[in-house]
């Protein structure tokens, strides 16, 4: 037997012999009633006995997972999915896993339900969306990126450089040129385009007094606009290599200077550096014009390609070219550095941790801290380099190869905005200190908790532009939910007032918000268990309290169907209660079908529907 026929079978054994049998019939005729707290002491008893059974164990995390403690539901589904699973399982696995705020493992889990049911909504939702849970490594959203109109159809531009209002970048777009074997396209040119006050750009133009038949490009121009460095190869100076062998002169790309005058660049020289044995090239040079930048694989690097510097004196000569060391350069290749205004080194890596291909670093010369990868959309798992940022115009550009060719996408800054959040107690009005405030995201995704000060104040850094939600609990409040919608500020303030507890409970109910239910199920969703807490609460500091659940359900589906789904809900309902250590003579449940719609319509809306599948609390005894 075939190895991989060998193990199939072993799984599909595994998953035959993991099923229900004598020793789980009492547990099961409790779960089967939803009866998931006693349910859970049976199998929990099985598993102290010693039985490892992949099926205690997924019904240990289902019946969890019922009840909404994800902590224990997480616990048993890891167990179970040792042995394959059906898909569901694996989707709620990633659910509880999102919910304990482990997004990677998540996202693993997801992808592979994905996998095994493709055409579910839930999956197609996901593959459209990977996102929405942070990824590899959690890093702040910094720039937005858009291709550029100047970039040719099919063939390499990048390196985009803005000065005053003229763009200009490296382009093999000119079908004059010769073709070079390396990508089978013309040679690099330097070109120029218009940058207008809209954002547009002019059609680009050749930059002629800086172009030859070989490479240029990309460029860096000093801060008085009179002095432009690029890179071009080293048969300009007439410096190369023969093999003889091969019969070749093999040239490097290297440095050169050139002067405006009168409005056009002369005097172009190569730099004292530069040499036949290897390359210089990608320079930028500092506002002050005191130091250049560049790349190169001259002797002292530690890896194949690393990133220099060099000092540029009053009188136009050169220091000796200094390597920036071991926290920038690595094994790999570092290339195309650029130093903006405020000291902060951008370059492109392969062999720092990144997504995929070279990414975009940034290194704070003044801290000297170890780089940070820029992050997506920056960044992708193909090839990401070259940025460069104009501070004046608040734009900066990238070039990738994400879309197949080498390209450039603009970079610009993402807004960052503050949500103030104050909370106050809604009946006497007081500032509320060490209040827990959750920061979720459009789709209920937790972004961050912090607790309310002594000022009843919290604050979080955001996006504006962007919809948020706020979540604020405190023991002896109720818990509340406020929605933030987009706002172009750079600041919003939001005040949230809890209602203490006492002022939920009445002569004959709990007034709570209802305790919704998804079309055709009866397990606790997160708000529900939130809204329980509440009850919980209440239950524990009046030992005399003794409450009826109604649940009800939406006008669909039959009236037997109705009353059988409406009685599974109120028996999860009072089982999430009993779960929380509430005695079971003190809460009990019936379910009415949809005997008492809260919405009487005909043709109802999906929010009517919700509306009418809920669970109410009636106090029976005090």
């Amino acid at each position: 037997m075939k190895k991989n026929t060998l193990l199939l079978f072993f799984v599909l054994l595994t998953v035959t012999v993991s099923a229900q049998n004598k020793d789980t019939k009492t547990a099961d005729k409790l779960f089967d009633r939803y009866e998931y707290v006693n349910a859970i002491q049976e199998y929990l008893s099985l598993t102290e006995k010693g039985h490892s059974d992949s099926y205690i164990f997924k019904r240990l995390g289902d019946s969890y997972y019922n009840i909404y403690n994800t902590v224990e539901a997480e616990k048993w589904y890891a167990k179970a999915l040792q042995s394959k699973q059906d898909a569901e399982t694996y989707y709620r696995y990633a659910q509880v896993l999102k919910s304990n705020l482990k997004y990677g493992e998540s996202n693993q889990q997801m992808k592979t339900f994905a996998l095994m049911k493709p055409s579910d909504e839930r999956a197609i939702a996901f593959m459209k969306n990977p996102d929405y849970l942070p990824k590899l490594i959690d890093i702040s959203k910094l720039f937005d990126v858009e291709k550029l109109s100047v970039n040719s159809v099919d063939k390499s531009d990048f390196g985009a450089l803005l000065f005053g209002n003229t763009l200009y970048f490296a382009s093999s777009r000119n079908e004059n040129n010769a073709v070079y074997g390396w990508k089978n396209e013309p040679f690099l040119d330097i070109y120029q385009s218009n940058y207008n006050e809209d954002g547009s750009l002019g059609e680009p133009t050749l930059v002629n007094d800086l172009n030859t038949k070989y490479h240029e490009g990309p460029v860096s121009i000093s801060s008085d606009g009179n002095t432009i460095y690029f890179s071009s190869e080293s048969f300009k100076d007439n410096l190369f290599v023969k093999d003889k062998v091969k019969k070749l002169k093999i040239g490097q790309v290297n440095l050169f200077k050139a002067t405006k005058i009168n409005g056009k660049w002369t005097n172009i020289e190569p730099l004292p550096f530069n040499s036949k044995e290897y390359s210089t090239s990608n320079p930028s040079i500092s506002k002050d014009g005191k130091t250049l930048y560049f790349s190169s694989n001259m002797p002292g690097s530690i890896g194949g390609i690393d990133i220099w510097k060099v000092a540029v004196n009053e009188d136009g000569t050169y220091g000796s070219p200094e390597n920036l060391g071991a926290k920038v350069n690595t094994v790999g290749d570092e290339s195309f550095p650029f130093i903006a205004e405020d000291n902060v080194l951008y370059f492109a890596s392969n062999g720092l941790i990144g997504f995929g291909g070279f990414d975009v670093f940034s290194f704070d010369l003044g801290k000297n801290d170890q780089p940070s990868n820029v992050g997506k959309p920056i960044n992708s798992e193909k090839d990401d380099f070259a940025f460069t940022f104009n501070k004046e115009k608040n734009i900066g550009f990238v070039s990738s190869n994400r879309l197949g060719n080498d390209h450039i996408y603009s970079s610009i800054p993402v807004k960052t905005a503050k949500i103030l959040t104050i909370v106050t107690n809604a009946k006497t009005k007081e500032l509320l200190s060490d209040v827990k405030v959750v920061i979720l995201d459009e789709y209920k995704n937790v972004l961050d908790t912090k607790n309310t000060d002594t000022l009843g104040e919290v604050s979080y850094d955001v996006e504006n532009n962007k919809a948020y939600m706020i979540e604020a609990y405190k023991d002896g409040y109720v818990y509340k939910s406020v929605t933030v919608d987009k706002f172009k500020e750079s600041k919003t303030t939001v005040r949230v007032s809890l209602d203490p507890i006492d002022m939920i409970v009445t002569e004959n109910e709990i007034v709570l918000n209802p305790i919704y239910f998804e079309f055709d199920k009866n397990n606790i969703t997160r708000e529900g268990a939130a809204e329980l807490d509440k009850l919980v609460y209440v239950m524990q500091n009046n030992k005399d309290l003794v409450i009826a659940v109604k649940s009800h359900t939406d006008s669909r589906g039959s009236k037997k169907y109705n009353d059988d789904l409406s009685e599974r809900r109120a028996i999860s309902t009072v089982q999430y209660v009993i779960s929380k250590g509430i005695s079971s003579d003190r809460i009990s449940g019936k379910g009415y079908g949809e005997t008492e719609l809260k919405v009487n319509c005909k043709e109802c809306t999906e929010e009517e529907h919700a509306i009418n599948r809920r669970s109410e609390f009636l106090i029976i005894k005090k």
